[in-house]
Formats: C-alpha cells, sequence, structure tokens
C-alpha cells in the first residue's frame, strides 16, 4: 500500500506542468463566442478582400480556447479587414473550455478540418495560421504529414514551443518521480508531448523545421518563462523569419501569456508577417497603432 505522501509527490510534476503550461485565464461563454460572430470574428460569411485575400486562422495554447486566447489579437486583424477564425481543438472529456490537452497529433487532425471548413466557407485556396504557444508549434504536424503545407500560405508563431521546453528545468522533476510522466500521458497527452525530447517534438523536428512553400515567422520574448530556452522557439530553414521581441521594443516586458493576450508590438509584427508587401516598422509606438 502506498503512503498518502508518496502518492502526493508522484502527482507534483502533473501539477506543476499543468500550471507552468497555462495559456488563458478566463473561460469563454456563448455570449462571448456571439460578439465575436456578431463582430466579423468567426463570421462564416466573411470574404477576403482583394487586400487580404486569406483567411486568418488563430490557434490557441495549451489550456486556452477559441475565444478567451484571441480577445486581443482577433479584433486587432479584423479592424485591419482581415476574416478571422479561431478553433477549439484537443478537448478531453469533461473538461470544458481549458483545450490544448489531448494528443498533438489528433490535435492538428483537427486543425486540418478546420482550416478546410474555412477554405470552403470562404472560397480562398489558401489560409494563414497564427498561433500561440502550443497553437504556433502544432501546426507543423499539419503542415509536414498532413498535407497542410498545399492549403496553408504563412505559420505565424507567437512564443511557440517548436523544439519543446525545459521550464526553466522543472520537466527534470518528471524523471525524478517513478510513474509521474506515464500519468500525465494518458490523462493529458498535450502536455509531455511538448517536453523538449518527447516522441512528437522528435518526429516532428526530424529531416529539417519546415517545409516548402510556406513562409514561417517566429515572435518570441525573452521573458518567457514557459517556453525555455526561449531560442527554441525558433525554426530553421528557407523562408524564416526569427524575431525577439525585445529587438523590436527594448523596454517590451511581455512573457509567455502576454504576448499572446495583449502586446500590441506582438501584434504589429504580426500583422507584418501577414502582409509583408505592406509592412510598417515596429517599434515601441507601435502601441498605438
Amino acid at each position: 500500500m502506498k503512503l498518502p505522501w508518496k502518492r502526493a509527490l508522484q502527482l507534483l510534476p502533473a501539477f506543476l506542468l499543468t500550471a507552468a503550461l497555462t495559456a488563458t485565464p478566463a473561460a469563454a461563454d456563448d455570449a462571448t463566442a456571439a460578439r465575436t460572430t456578431s463582430s466579423g470574428w468567426n463570421d462564416f460569411s466573411c470574404r477576403p478582400s482583394a487586400a487580404h485575400p486569406r483567411p486568418v486562422v488563430l490557434v490557441h495554447g495549451t489550456l486556452g480556447n477559441s475565444i478567451d486566447n484571441w480577445l486581443g489579437l482577433a479584433p486587432y486583424l479584423v479592424q485591419r479587414g482581415y476574416c478571422v477564425f479561431s478553433l477549439d481543438y484537443g478537448q478531453l472529456p469533461g473538461v470544458p473550455f481549458f483545450h490544448g490537452l489531448g494528443p498533438i497529433e489528433a490535435s492538428a487532425r483537427q486543425l486540418s478540418a478546420y482550416v478546410d471548413r474555412v477554405l470552403a466557407a470562404t472560397g480562398a485556396a489558401e489560409a494563414d495560421l497564427v498561433g500561440h504557444s502550443q497553437g504556433g508549434m502544432m501546426p507543423r504536424h499539419y503542415l509536414k504529414f498532413l498535407g497542410g503545407a498545399e492549403k496553408v500560405n504563412a505559420l505565424i508563431g507567437l512564443a511557440p514551443d517548436n523544439h519543446g521546453t525545459t521550464l526553466n528545468g522543472l520537466t527534470w522533476l518528471l524523471d525524478q518521480f517513478p510513474g509521474a510522466k506515464d500519468a500525465i500521458s494518458r490523462s493529458a497527452p498535450g502536455l509531455t508531448d511538448q517536453v523538449a525530447g518527447s516522441d512528437f517534438l522528435t518526429r516532428l523536428n526530424e529531416g529539417g523545421d519546415t517545409v516548402p512553400g510556406v513562409r514561417y515567422t517566429v515572435i518570441a520574448t525573452k521573458y518567457d518563462e514557459v517556453v525555455t530556452p526561449y531560442r527554441s522557439a525558433f525554426l530553421s530553414g528557407p523562408d524564416v523569419r526569427n524575431v525577439v521581441l525585445q529587438d523590436l521594443c527594448s523596454v517590451d516586458l511581455s512573457e509567455h501569456v502576454a504576448i499572446g493576450l495583449l502586446d500590441r508590438i506582438a501584434f504589429h509584427e504580426t500583422a507584418n508577417a501577414l502582409d509583408p508587401a505592406h509592412a510598417t516598422q515596429t517599434n515601441c509606438l507601435s502601441v498605438f497603432s
């Protein structure tokens, strides 16, 4: 019979990993979802313009959802004339609002189906993807293994964990408590899939980070406490641009959550990546743009 304190120690890494990978604190409701549709976000009657011919699909992070993760960026892009859509993925049975916890390969299949739905509704040939955290990394499985490269023009990642994370060394704890990693993998495999060196990430990054025909932009922050080291977000390959937020504005203090939720400097650089032909300089004054 296991002593209670031994059981608690076995579960400790799971609690730490779950807390550290939190992407958004709030929960969506039906009224919020209705407001997003009326404002043009998740409005499937939206038709892309000549100026912005591709719909933008927003991909939330771990423990986020299709509404809360994008309360800042989605309206920002809608105001600039984009057709903007967002999906929920990686749901676990009986767990509302907090998604991105299921197996990442299955989440990528959900993204594939959603992109098909958006393209069919808008009549566009390609979409652009913008993802935060896991949402900036997971689409790479779709692009590489599920035919997504034929349907996607660009992938922009805000603090994506492209090469996994050590969580400032906290993932080391998983190996110190027998059975902890297996317990998390069974209950929330989307968490352990993101640990540096996981089987999922090894397969994803074998043979190169990118696929032909897709433009990649990574926007990282030096103050990222979740994706560590922060440069593990960066990609290598053709058609890649890696950006450090503090190189654009040295006084920007945004960390992992803020870069996706409310940082207008990151939003401005995202807009540049979506429309590089009309890009304007991103700097500290971009908070007013």
